[in-house]
């Protein structure tokens, strides 16, 4: 945690883990062109892949925290600093858990990868991917480790971003009846959108949204009418939503007018200087509750924690959408840290959840 490390600039990270995991004894230790570190323990014939992403969204203002953000200080049993609950805390457990399983059994039968994935802030999903797919992994399970307050997740919404267009027809500021505002056309779309937000917002049990988070302009001054808009929509969705669902829904908003809409792609370059490329479309995932997998992680959990499991469903996207989403593992959640310290100001894990965390995935192989 006192190493920063935001998406694409993880190196200092990479290095610091692949550095334990030496030092812990594991078996391989392998990387790929987006940074991801995982290393491998055992060789058995069931695979279990765990995934922590290594990197943390930016720190926009130290002087605004009590404690220091790249400090990892401890008060009152909360470990404070950026990454405290997303997720570097978690990976920590993770890794440790990886060399606790050389010591307690849970190895037999059993190939089990401790994934730190690069990029997952920007880029969600794309270095799971790269890491499974350049390493010819084949997992058979999936154990993926944000933060939900030792509670068994077995699913997440799906995250997808649109953008909206707009053409005008640029005029000096002093004549805007020569113009046509684009602007303006998009104010009918908005309400459209906020209209949507209010249906889906209404519905009963677990379901979708939209926000309209970003709108942007373009003119030859501030004195001109513009003649492009572009909103962006934040939309979050439940299984039932597909791709071509959300095909649908977007027609829908810009019907009637002469607007246009895409999927956001969003284009970098990771440290080891691949090019990363994310199609914003991400799907969103579910694991019944009758699995083996998730049968095991409530004997598990009974075991380490002494009480019945709760379970949950993550609001937000998680590497998940590359495991369960694109390629079909069986997936599940649990991690330490709180939710809603994600990317907040004063971010903390508490430190009991970190111990637990560890225990619960150094055991869980056993269960499998």
């Amino acid at each position: 945690m006192r190493i920063p490390g935001c998406s694409t600039q993880e190196k200092a990270v990479a290095q610091r883990i692949r550095q334990e995991m030496e030092r812990l004894g594991y078996d391989k230790i392998l990387t790929d062109s987006s940074g991801s570190i995982t290393g491998v323990l055992g060789n058995g014939p069931y695979h279990i892949f765990f995934d922590s992403h290594m990197d943390t969204v930016q720190v926009t203002d130290e002087s605004a925290w009590t404690y220091p953000p790249f400090g990892a200080e401890i008060h009152n049993g909360r470990l404070y600093g950026r990454g405290a609950s997303d997720m570097k805390g978690a990976l920590a457990a993770s890794v440790y858990a990886g060399a606790l399983m050389k010591e307690n059994g849970s190895l037999e039968g059993k190939t089990v990868y401790i994934c730190c994935s690069a990029i997952e802030e920007d880029y969600d999903g794309e270095g799971t991917w790269r890491a499974i797919t350049e390493n010819r992994l084949k997992p058979d399970v999936a154990v993926i480790c944000e933060p939900t307050h030792l509670k068994i997740s077995l699913g997440q919404r799906g995250r997808s971003v649109f953008l909206i267009h707009t053409k005008g027809v640029s005029a000096h500021g002093a004549a805007p009846e020569k113009g046509v505002n684009a602007i303006y056309k998009m104010a009918e779309i908005i309400e459209r959108v906020r209209a949507l937000s209010d249906r889906l917002m209404s519905r009963e049990g677990w379901h979708g949204s939209i926000a309209a988070s970003r709108i942007e302009s373009t003119a030859v001054s501030v004195n001109a009418v513009p003649d492009s808009c572009t909103l962006y929509l934040d939309r979050r969705t439940t299984v039932e939503e597909n791709e071509e669902y959300l095909a649908g829904e977007m027609d829908e908003l810009i019907k009637g007018t002469d607007a246009s809409w895409e999927v956001y792609e969003v284009e970098g370059t990771s440290y080891m200087g691949a090019a990363v490329r994310l199609h914003s479309l991400l799907p969103a995932w579910e694991l019944p509750g009758e699995h083996p997998l998730a049968l095991a992680a409530e004997k598990c959990f009974r075991e380490v924690l002494g009480r019945e499991p709760e379970t949950c469903r993550w609001d937000f996207s998680t590497n998940g959408v590359t495991t369960a989403g694109r390629l079909g593992i069986p997936t599940l959640g649990f991690g330490a840290g709180i939710e809603k310290m994600a990317h907040q100001t004063d971010e903390y894990c508490p430190v009991e959840d970190l111990i637990k965390a560890c225990e619960f995935y150094s055991r869980l192989p056993q269960y499998l």
